[in-house]
């Protein structure tokens, strides 16, 4: 049994045949429509979320498999004191798969060891965000028809983005990719990823404070919103929540053939003025991440669609 914890539990040769399935459901959504009858997947989400929860029950519902779970920890037994090894023992009883959303880093990993059945982290604290890199990594083959060889800009918040750190583990392991890492001095890239996994890899980078300076030489700019949620206090959000905005005027600036990215939610850090731009491809990314996790599920599960 295979579980989903990184992306970087599956190779490179493995990642593009997720992704040439991926492309096979987009082209043939009636193959696939009955794949999972009769097969449950339980969401259980201990913190918000619109897209990966709804985007893992619609892959479900693409596949003609059922759905359960929970959108929030209140609506749980998490909130009388149960563990997660608990709850996912007793999941596993119902379901035959699982995605999990939880503030605390590590809490998906504690459910796959307790788990009989599959389990997908959809996000856990500021750690790691694996189906949605899965999403991001698609959308750019899609896009640019190539994985490596590009100059990516990562702009925001980059100390506790989730979607950020899995996304750089995951491209490094791709040939010619460079980043350029725009954020305030509070939010930079954490000092172990730059280290462990930029310096180890030997991947270029630059730091920027300013937007502007970098888009001009940009392949991709991939924008995130300043979490609230992972700050200690109201003042500080308030003072970093402003602090990128992109707009028209600043998309002058960029190359004809950059694309934008955001993993969504957004706040105000892009305009809606942007989204008429043919750059902007967030909301392809959405429907690129339902495609995705349907070949995920597919994968985990071992079903084979003949």
């Amino acid at each position: 049994m295979r579980h989903l914890m990184s992306p970087m539990d599956f190779s490179v040769e493995e990642l593009e045949k997720l992704m040439d399935l991926a492309g096979d459901i987009e082209a043939n959504p009636a193959k696939y429509a009955h794949a999972c009858e009769g097969k449950k997947l339980a969401t259980l989400f201990y913190e918000p979320s619109t897209r990966t929860r709804l985007s893992h029950e619609a892959a479900m519902l693409n596949l003609g498999g059922n759905i359960m779970g929970f959108s929030s920890a209140d609506s749980s037994s998490a909130s009388k004191g149960e563990s997660v090894s608990d709850t996912i023992r007793t999941i596993s009883c119902y379901a035959d798969i699982c995605a999990m959303r939880h503030p605390k880093e590590g809490a998906p990993m504690v459910a796959c060891r307790h788990s009989s059945i599959p389990v997908i982290n959809a996000g856990d604290g500021g750690h790691q965000h694996p189906t949605q890199t899965l999403t991001d990594l698609l959308t750019i083959r899609s896009l640019k028809g190539h994985l490596g060889n590009m100059t990516i800009g990562l702009c925001g918040d980059l100390k506790f983005g989730r979607t950020v750190h899995s996304l750089i583990h995951a491209l490094v392991r791709y040939t010619g990719i460079q980043f350029v890492l725009i954020s305030p001095e509070e939010l930079r890239l954490p000092s172990y990823i730059r280290s462990d996994v930029l310096d180890k890899n030997k991947i270029p980078y630059r730091e920027v404070v300013r937007l502007e300076d970098a888009l001009p030489n940009l392949d991709l700019l991939y924008m995130t919103r300043v979490q609230k949620e992972r700050f200690f206090n109201e003042e500080d959000y308030v003072r970093m929540k402003d602090f990128y905005i992109l707009d028209s005027k600043k998309m002058e600036l960029a190359p004809k053939d950059m694309y934008v990215l955001h993993p969504l939610p957004r706040v105000n850090e892009i305009s809606v003025e942007v989204d008429s731009d043919p750059r902007a491809a967030y909301f392809k990314q959405v429907q690129y991440g339902v495609y995705i996790r349907m070949a995920l599920i597919l994968t985990l599960l071992e079903i084979e669609v003949k």
